[in-house]
């Protein structure tokens, strides 16, 4: 699992730990990601019970990502992009976790700015589904399984509400009790203007 690590809380949080907390903070973190993610088939596999987060260990500012994923019948996860949540995977088709029927692809937590899919562009659960993400500056394109959900908007900042976005940050891929699956996952970074 090259390149991923457990997630230490949220940004404002880990601002505020010394190297030691943030060290032992890391070592748990891990632990529990070793635990409850795998590698199977090609894929990143969450099999957990909880919200163990798996995040990058680098930061990304202005970025593309690629990447698959899919979901069972009922399943609910997202993107979170510079540690920020997000960009929001779902079952469409409804339940106790979109009782609304929205498609993936929205900006979930937005509260001033749009928050879901212009479309719904989602594989039934269990079927792969494709992001193309793009993030520059504070704004987000997604496309969902080539289809355009949401364009140029604003991505608020979840943790400090009176804050702009991070300008830089860990991608998250985020354990919301469901399995979920991940594959294909590429992050090509963009100069920033």
């Amino acid at each position: 699992m090259a390149g991923w690590k457990g997630l230490v809380t949220d940004p404002p949080k880990r601002a505020t730990m010394s190297p030691v907390e943030l060290a032992a903070a890391q070592a748990k973190a891990d632990s529990l990601m070793r635990q409850n993610w795998r590698v199977m088939e090609g894929a990143l596999v969450y099999q957990g019970k909880g919200f163990d987060n798996l995040c990058t260990t680098e930061d990304h500012g202005d970025f593309e990502l690629f990447l698959d994923w899919k979901i069972n019948e009922g399943g609910d996860s997202g993107i979170y992009l510079r540690g920020s949540p997000q960009v929001q995977i779902w079952d469409p088709t409804g339940g106790k976790t979109n009782p609304r029927h929205e498609g993936s692809g929205g900006l979930y937590n937005n509260q001033k700015n749009p928050n879901g899919p212009m479309k719904l562009a989602d594989h039934y659960p269990g079927e792969w589904n494709h992001f193309d993400i793009l993030m520059i500056g504070g704004k987000v394109t997604v496309y969902l399984n080539d289809e355009l959900v949401v364009r140029d908007v604003t991505l608020e900042n979840y943790w400090e509400r009176d804050k702009p976005i991070y300008p830089t940050g860990p991608i998250e891929l985020q354990a919301h009790r469901d399995p979920v699956w991940f594959r294909n996952i590429y992050v090509r970074e963009l100069p920033r203007k």
